[in-house]
């Protein structure tokens, strides 16, 4: 009974907050136009494209039926038939220069297509080619027929808070041009594990599958990131979406135009989060920044006076929260930039500047292990990729093309040894006898046998 008086009390309440809250609301004359998005998006939506892709891949077979004696054996012919499937994908773009055709996607929209077409918002379909793309950033740039086309102006991200309202456009679940709003929820997310680089916006502003590679505009209708990601712990969207911010994505699309390929440079140093535990054993009085735990030997961090114990706590006036921040900061600069540091030896604060360098990793052609890896550039992978032997370079007319490898495939494993590096895979290959390679390739993984 007190329950049930309880909530009969109640229901005055909520009644008062209703008509109070309704008596705040402005009133509008009959025909007086109603605020609205839609002047915003009639000039927005225009500059962003539905893109779509197929791509050929080969299908895996068990490697036994590779095997020349087994197909022998079973009276198989003495080639296997090459199989392939076809795999579309759909996602979206940004058109940002209308006068050269350059659309903004997301690497992973386009990674490793045969074809892409882009739908425009007039209904026109136009085919794109590649121009350059910035996997670890997840960030590609395409091109099509410039004529007639829409582009978005662009917004400084930086100028962004939280609260700030923001809309996202795009073409989730390939259902066409749709528009969903929202806020900026938090700045600078990273840790997330979802690209090598990360400094997301994140927005409540709903995201789909296909909104990728779609812009993400303030209330005038400006650029201020690109759709990449949502966190789906049951499959479906929970109000948690990320954007690439745009002073970052426009960063990529100038070392994209002017040399083809991002060309991230080196500072030479390790360095790991600065925990409660770090504090107390250092003696510290700052809680905040990256610990260098290692310093490269001859490498610019070496030569700019820093050392292993020291703390970074701001780079080019940047603060620096933790080792996520320092390596974004290093990896969107570009060899010969200068980076100025802030940082503790100790409890003193101190200053330097060095220059970003050139990193170096190696790299092997690959008919010096075998002559049929011939017409290939082979490297270690980097610590942000799984552990193996990327396929950096394939000449088209060499055979491990017509095999179905492709550049940035890793091999994982050889003759049945697990290989995580050129120098496991110098031990466990013979120049002239037959190869057994497993192959990963994203999600997927295969055996290929050279013979």
């Amino acid at each position: 009974m007190k329950s049930r008086l309880l909530l009969l009390a109640l229901v005055p309440l909520y009644l008062g907050l209703s008509s109070a809250s309704y008596c705040a609301l402005p009133l509008f004359a009959e025909g007086q136009a109603l605020p609205s998005l839609a002047p915003m998006l009639e000039r927005s939506m225009p500059a962003v494209v539905n893109i779509s892709t197929s791509t050929h891949i080969e299908v895996s077979q068990n490697p036994l039926l590779q095997d020349p004696f087994f197909r022998h054996f079973y009276n198989l012919p003495s080639q296997p038939r090459r199989q392939q499937e076809q795999k579309n994908s759909l996602g979206s773009g940004v058109i940002i220069d209308s006068a050269q055709g350059l659309v903004l996607t997301n690497n992973h929209v386009i990674d490793k297509a045969d074809k892409i077409s882009v739908t425009l918002n007039d209904g026109r379909q136009l085919n794109a080619e590649l121009v350059g793309a910035d996997p670890e950033a997840d960030v590609a740039i395409i091109r099509i027929p410039a004529d007639h086309l829409t582009q978005l102006p662009i917004a400084d991200s930086g100028n962004l808070r939280v609260g700030d309202f923001v809309v996202a456009i795009g073409n989730p679940f390939g259902l066409g041009q749709t528009v969903t709003s929202g806020i900026v929820s938090a700045l600078g997310r990273s840790g997330l594990g979802i690209e090598g680089y990360e400094d997301f916006i994140q927005t409540d502003a709903s995201i789909n599958p296909g909104n990728s590679g779609g812009a993400l505009v303030n209330l005038r209708g400006e650029f201020v990131g690109m759709n990449t990601a949502i966190l789906a712990p049951n499959g479906g969207n929970v109000g948690i979406g990320f954007a690439i911010p745009a002073n970052m994505v426009m960063a990529i699309k100038e070392s994209l135009l002017k040399h083809g390929e991002i060309r991230r440079g080196l500072l030479g140093v390790t360095t790991q989060d600065l925990t409660p535990e770090l504090v107390n054993a250092f003696n510290l009085e700052n809680k905040h920044g990256a610990v260098i735990s290692r310093i490269e030997s001859g490498s610019p961090a070496e030569k700019a006076g820093l050392e292993p114990g020291d703390i970074i706590v701001a780079a080019n006036s940047r603060p620096v929260k933790d080792s996520h921040d320092i390596r974004n900061i290093i990896g969107l600069m570009q060899i010969g930039d200068n980076v100025d540091i802030d940082y503790y030896h100790g409890n003193d604060k101190k200053h330097t500047t060095a220059t970003i360098g050139k990193p170096e990793r190696p790299q092997l052609a690959g008919d010096k292990l075998h002559r049929k890896l011939r017409g290939t550039i082979l490297s270690s992978t980097d610590k942000n990729q799984i552990e193996g032997v990327l396929i950096e370079k394939i000449d088209q007319s060499s055979e491990i093309w017509r095999v179905g490898l492709r550049p940035g495939d890793v091999i994982v494993s050889a003759n049945r040894y697990r290989i995580r590096n050129l120098d496991e895979l110098k031990q466990v290959v013979s120049a002239n006898g037959s190869l057994l390679i497993n192959i990963q390739r994203g999600q997927e993984g295969f055996f290929v046998v050279l013979q």
